[in-house]
């Protein structure tokens, strides 16, 4: 690698009704882009660690004059039980427009909570399903949406998309596509992150890492989501390019770093703050990839795997990706799509650093490096429900646009492979 490829600061951008903003301290202008939309009674969700930061006290003090509601609490997964209860305090406040403040399973929420708000009915109702041989069926929601303001603590990317899911409270994950579910500010500030804890923030880089290579080899694919998706991979590799290990230490020595105590005469924080910023430039990145091309085989297992034993979506990615990538990339067609990236990632590497000879192998050193989850059964998974889990799989969206036709008998294999 002969220098960063990511080496700006901070970045600020509209593109088709979407405000981004990137860079340390965007946070800070929360309340302006609230002023710019008009918002005056802002709906706040957000999970119960954040809420509980010093960070999100001080987000707080810019809505602190204006009528809100504030709720925290967001599980995993989200909740179609907890959406309809979060719409009827929604429609008793009057809120005008949805603040999100944390990971993909916010994004998500609050994604649901506005649908909801804009066509009533139950959740399920407006669910896009899988229909074998038509595709997918997308049902037509067109009333108009609040507008949601998405301030992003993890590397899902999910506050990109038009795409969402949501526990049913079954064990089931319900899937949604409605255009008008974009939000209309992105304020990706990568000090939100710091509260993180580094393996959570990994794990989450491996679900971004799944959007990109995915999107290559989506039937959905254009010439636009494969120059995002290449340019995120090199980033996510510059980003992950240390270990679990650097983690922890430059954490512990952070507050008494000195000028030359890091590789390049950087400042163990300041290294850290440093990667932050690529994981989560990378993330947005692959978060457009997702909008764009959408997901395949390998979000059509990790949905079903995560809801149903209540699993974290980037411990379920980090174990599944090599796996689905591997029987992608057996089709000589997919590996050719899949090249440049490969390629990207090699580029990144630091100096010295011998080449891997796959994705799959990446990704398995990706692993090794960050310590993150390899095996099905380390996260609790029991070997007597993997049949079961196939068989779902198959109901799963993600299926439409796999490059490679996807039988029970094959997602079988992919589970028990990661088993």
């Amino acid at each position: 690698m002969s220098g960063p490829l990511f080496d700006h600061a901070s970045f600020d951008y509209h593109l088709y009704g979407t405000h981004v903003r990137f860079g340390d301290g965007v946070a800070a202008g929360l309340r302006a882009e609230l002023d710019a939309l008009d918002c005056r009674r802002p709906l706040i969700l957000t999970q119960d660690r954040i809420a509980a930061t010093p960070r999100y006290a001080a987000l707080a003090a810019q809505w602190r004059d204006l009528a809100h509601l504030e709720l925290a609490g967001i599980p995993p997964h989200s909740n179609a039980g907890l959406v309809t209860d979060l719409a009827a305090r929604a429609r008793d406040f009057g809120a005008d427009c949805v603040v999100g403040i944390g990971g993909g399973s916010v994004a998500d929420s609050a994604k649901a909570l506005v649908l909801l708000l804009a066509e009533g009915g139950e959740l399920a109702d407006h669910v896009t399903r899988y229909e074998p041989p038509r595709g997918v069926y997308i049902p037509r929601r067109v009333r108009r949406q609040l507008p949601i303001v998405a301030l992003p603590t993890t590397a899902s990317g999910a506050e990109a998309t038009c795409s969402f899911g949501v526990a049913d409270g079954q064990g089931h994950k319900l899937m949604f596509w409605n255009r008008q579910v974009s939000a209309s500010t992105l304020l990706i500030d990568p000090e939100l992150a710091e509260d993180v804890p580094p393996a959570l923030l990994s794990q989450s880089a491996m679900n971004g890492i799944a959007h990109c290579l995915e999107g290559l080899y989506s039937s959905g694919r254009s010439p636009v989501s494969d120059a995002l998706a290449v340019q995120a991979l090199g980033l996510f590799q510059e980003a992950l390019d240390g270990g679990a290990a650097d983690d922890d230490a430059n954490s512990r020595d952070a507050p008494n770093a000195s000028a030359g105590g890091a590789a390049g005469g950087q400042r163990p924080a300041d290294e850290m703050a440093r990667r932050r910023r690529t994981l989560l430039a990378a993330a947005h990145l692959g978060g457009m990839v997702l909008a764009m091309a959408r997901s395949c085989l390998h979000h059509a297992i990790c949905h079903v795997v995560a809801t149903r034993y209540r699993l974290g979506h980037g411990a379920v990615n980090s174990v599944v990706l090599p796996h689905a990538v591997a029987y992608n990339e057996a089709d000589p067609a997919v590996a050719a799509r899949l090249a440049p990236a490969l390629a990207a990632v090699n580029r990144a590497a630091s100096p010295g650093t011998a080449p891997h000879a796959s994705l799959r192998a990446w990704l398995q050193a990706v692993q090794r490096r960050h310590a993150l989850p390899v095996r099905l059964r380390d996260l609790g998974v029991p070997a007597d429900g993997l049949p079961a889990l196939a068989e779902r799989v198959m109901t799963e969206r993600g299926l439409a646009l796999n490059p490679r036709p996807v039988g029970q008998a094959d997602a079988l294999a992919i589970l028990r492979a990661a088993f």
